[in-house]
């Protein structure tokens, strides 16, 4: 009896895997844009569109002239001698005159303070040249012989009458007529009220920053201030008058009775439609 050869029903051909297949991919394409639709949907849902933000930067500036209502001076008397008494006792006499001298200029009494006196022995130093046993070059010898002690003492003068320090700083070199060594230093000249000073000059450097944004925005129309965003202080220079020296730091003059004060601001103001 023979086997019959058993055969399956069905034998798929490249055709029909083919069309099987063209609905599967036309599924997967409809599922993926579907996805892509969700994600843009969902990512448009997340972004916040921000209104443009505008603004202008300004540098505001104030100018004004002091004059200084302080000042102060010193003076430094000398005195040599043989011997440190002889040469202190010397300095005393010597201070007393130009202590009373000052005075006699309309310096009171209280503005003038004598600072403590310092001592210094001088040597009259000598070089010669000597050859010693054995040696085969000359050595340099030194000779120091005492030329005796010299004491400075200095005065320090402060005071608000500016001129009658600056008349005293100026005549009391009279006094080496009279055998007084002295050396007068240049007045240094300050303004006590300062600080005051910075807190009103800043706030017209504002006031200048917003008026320079108020007319730039002016001339270009436009757009108008809505309000400040944020102000930085600049440095802040003290010349002397009429000088327009700068620096990283900041000036702070001590060597003019007048002088300019500038003050220098930094404004970001937000701006809107007009």
């Amino acid at each position: 009896m023979e086997r019959m050869s058993e055969k399956p029903d069905f034998v798929p051909t490249t055709s029909t895997v083919i069309a099987f297949a063209r609905p599967l991919g036309l599924i997967a394409v409809a599922i993926a844009a579907v996805w892509c639709v969700s994600i843009a949907s969902n990512t448009y849902k997340s972004i916040k569109i921000k209104p443009e933000v505008r603004t202008i930067k300004v540098v505001g500036s104030a100018k004004k002239r002091i004059v200084s209502d302080l000042i102060e001076w010193s003076a430094v008397i000398e005195a040599r001698a043989p011997d440190r008494t002889a040469a202190y006792k010397l300095l005393r006499e010597h201070r007393d005159k130009a202590v009373t001298f000052i005075a006699s200029q309309g310096v009171k009494p209280e503005q003038i303070q004598a600072q403590s006196a310092t001592f210094e022995e001088e040597f009259l130093v000598e070089h010669e040249f000597k050859m010693l046993p054995g040696a085969k070059e000359p050595i340099k010898l030194e000779k120091r012989t005492s030329k005796g002690f010299v004491t400075r003492e200095a005065i320090i003068v402060r005071s608000s009458d500016t001129s009658v320090v600056e008349k005293a700083s100026r005549e009391i070199t009279s006094l080496l007529e009279q055998g007084v060594s002295v050396t007068s230093h240049p007045p240094a000249y300050f303004y006590t009220k300062l600080g005051e000073l910075k807190v009103e000059m800043l706030a017209a450097a504002g006031r200048d920053a917003r008026a320079r944004a108020d007319n730039i925005l002016k001339s270009a129309g436009g757009a108008a201030i809505k309000r400040l965003k944020k102000t930085n202080m600049g440095i802040i220079n003290i010349n002397p008058a009429n000088s327009t020296d700068t620096s990283n730091e900041g000036n702070n003059d001590r060597t003019s009775l007048e002088k300019d004060i500038i003050t220098i601001v930094h404004a970001e103001f937000d701006l809107t439609d007009e």
